[in-house]
C-alpha cells in the first residue's frame, strides 16, 4: 500500500475532486487517485474522474444492497484492494456505519463548510447565516463515528458579510475548501501528523 494513494467518494458535482485531481497534474498535490466511488450514477464526481484518467471509477448502488452496513462492506473490499492508504470524502452524502469508519480510522478525511465544531451537519452555511456570525469558513478533519466530529487537520476563515445571501457565502467558503483540501492532502502524505487527545499534531 502506497502511502500516497487515495480513494475519492464522492456523490455529486466533484468540484472537490475535480481541484483535487488539478493540483495532483499540476504537481502541487503529490498523491495518486487511484479510485473514485459514488452512490450516485448520474454524479458529475464519476465524468471528473474519467476524464482525468483515474483508474477505477466506480458507481455502486445503495439500493442494490440490504442496508447501509453491507453497502459499506462492498465500498471498504474495494478500497482494500486498490491499495488505497488515504480515503477523502469529497461531496460525499451517505452517513458511513461504525464498521466501515472503524476500518478506515485515522486515514479518511472529509471537508466541512463551517468552524467546526459550530454548525455541524448537511446546513452549516445556512445555519451560520442564521445565527449571525461574523466569520466562518472549513475544516477539514479525520472521520469518526460522530458526525463532523472528528479531530481537526486545518481551517481557513472567511468573513461573513452583512448583505451575504446563501449562495454568496458559500461561495466564498467553496474558494477557501478548495485551496485548502489538496494543501491538506499533500501535508499528510510529505510530513503526517501525530494525535494526542483529540489534537492533531503535525510532524515537522
Amino acid at each position: 500500500m502506497s502511502n500516497n494513494a487515495i480513494a475519492v467518494m464522492a456523490s455529486g458535482k466533484g468540484s472537490n475532486l475535480r481541484v483535487i485531481l488539478d493540483a495532483v497534474a499540476a504537481g502541487t498535490c503529490p498523491v495518486e487517485v487511484k479510485l473514485v466511488i459514488s452512490d450516485k450514477a448520474d454524479a458529475q464526481a464519476l465524468n471528473i474522474a474519467r476524464a482525468a484518467g483515474v483508474p477505477q471509477v466506480l458507481h455502486l448502488d445503495p439500493k442494490a444492497y440490504a442496508d447501509r452496513a453491507s453497502f459499506d462492506v462492498d465500498c471498504a473490499e474495494v478500497i482494500d484492494a486498490a491499495g488505497c492508504q488515504w480515503i477523502v470524502l469529497a461531496g460525499y452524502m451517505r452517513i458511513l456505519s461504525s464498521s466501515f469508519v472503524r476500518h478506515f480510522r485515522g486515514r479518511m478525511i472529509n471537508i466541512h463548510p463551517s468552524i467546526l465544531p459550530a454548525f455541524p451537519g448537511a446546513k452549516a452555511v445556512e445555519a451560520a447565516l442564521g445565527y449571525g456570525v461574523k466569520a466562518s469558513g472549513c475544516t477539514v478533519h479525520l472521520v469518526d463515528e460522530i458526525l463532523d466530529g472528528g479531530p481537526i487537520l486545518a481551517q481557513a476563515v472567511v468573513p461573513v458579510l452583512d448583505g451575504d445571501t446563501l449562495e454568496s457565502l458559500h461561495a466564498r467558503i467553496q474558494v477557501e475548501e478548495h485551496r485548502l483540501y489538496p494543501a491538506t492532502l499533500a501535508r499528510m502524505v510529505t510530513t503526517g501528523f501525530d494525535i494526542d487527545g483529540r489534537r492533531v499534531i503535525w510532524r515537522t
